[in-house]
């Protein structure tokens, strides 16, 4: 097997059907298999019958007779060729791809158990109304390459930058509430983002940070992590995501104590300002859902995709050259007779 594959590489290289090459001896095999004709007059008269007759001779000849013999071996040789489609490979060309690189950091520390949010007309936590909304923001992401990270006590990378948006999306409906501990480490967040982006191409470092409380936890300050951000050239768009202390319930406002007042909106929105971003407030399910669509609309950025070498066809020059060696074989045979001496006709 190693042999033939050692064969064939070169002919794939060279030929996109180089199995076409196997007519090549197809006249020889017509030749030794089909029965001779038989003398008598022709069962089918064409115009010029005795030029095609003077070819076909040559032909017979092969390459004992030269001339016009080796003309017609010559042009099906150039057809097999044609046949096989040479191809060459032209320069590498990059062709661009509009994307960016993002990481999406979700909160999960405790207070995103709060039911003061509604989705589809019925209460729900805050972790399961910004899943929905994350999950159809990802939806929209065609052509990105998505991270996804989730902190409360600590940070932790769940998926790595990647084009697979479903692999994404199953790790995000997974997350629930305390997998990362029940406090917050807004700091550690960003600086986990920082080192997850700091190998991708400037101008599309882009970090979403969604959140509902305060840091409390983690090694890194929020402030020394915008700076290690905004050094690394990471544009981090931060998400105050929470209620303002009430809940609709079948139309009526509920007061919910402690809810609303423990996020530090100002500390987010430094971060942002900082980095080169934007800050956000949602409230309620629909305004997280205008702000998604907000991040949605920011221009992508052009990069350069997988390098490839485009083939070139070159199947034209075997076949002129074959059309050539036809028409000089079916014209040679009457100017070899009109030129013949007397004595040799």
């Amino acid at each position: 097997m190693s042999d033939w594959t050692t064969v064939l590489d070169p002919l794939r290289a060279l030929f996109a059907w180089p199995w076409a090459l196997l007519a090549l001896p197809a006249p020889l095999l017509a030749r030794w298999l089909l029965p001779a004709a038989r003398d008598g007059s022709p069962a089918l008269r064409v115009p010029f019958g005795d030029r095609v007759d003077a070819v076909a001779i040559a032909a017979r000849r092969g390459l004992r007779g030269g001339g016009p013999g080796l003309l017609a071996w010559l042009a099906w040789a150039l057809l097999c060729v044609a046949a096989a489609r040479p191809q060459e490979l032209g320069e590498p060309v990059r062709p661009p791809q509009a994307g960016r690189d993002l990481m999406l950091a979700l909160d999960l520390s405790g207070s995103m158990s709060e039911p003061d949010m509604e989705l589809g007309g019925r209460p729900v936590d805050r972790l399961t109304a910004a899943k929905a909304v994350l999950a159809d923001f990802l939806d929209r992401r065609g052509g990105d390459r998505v991270g996804l990270l989730v902190f409360g006590r600590r940070a932790y990378a769940l998926t790595p930058l990647t084009l697979d948006r479903d692999s994404v999306r199953e790790q995000l409906l997974d997350a629930v509430v305390g997998l990362a501990g029940q406090e917050t480490a807004v700091g550690d967040a960003i600086g986990l983002a920082v080192r997850r982006l700091r190998e991708q191409p400037a101008g599309q470092r882009v970090l979403i940070l969604l959140t509902d409380g305060v840091n409390t936890a983690g090694a890194l300050e929020p402030k020394k992590a915008a700076e290690l951000a905004r050094d690394e050239g990471v544009r981090v768009h931060t998400i105050a995501f929470g209620g303002d202390g009430s809940l609709s319930l079948f139309g009526l406002q509920l007061p919910m104590p402690g809810a609303g007042d423990e996020i530090d909106e100002a500390s987010l929105q430094a971060i942002a300002t900082a980095t080169g971003g934007r800050f956000f407030r949602a409230r309620d399910t629909g305004e997280l859902v205008q702000i998604y669509a907000e991040l949605d609309r920011i221009e992508p950025v052009a990069r350069e995709g997988v390098a490839v070498r485009p083939r070139i066809e070159r199947y034209a020059w075997p076949l002129a050259a074959a059309w050539a060696c036809a028409v000089l074989a079916f014209a040679l045979p009457r100017r070899t007779q009109r030129w013949r001496p007397a004595w040799r006709r």
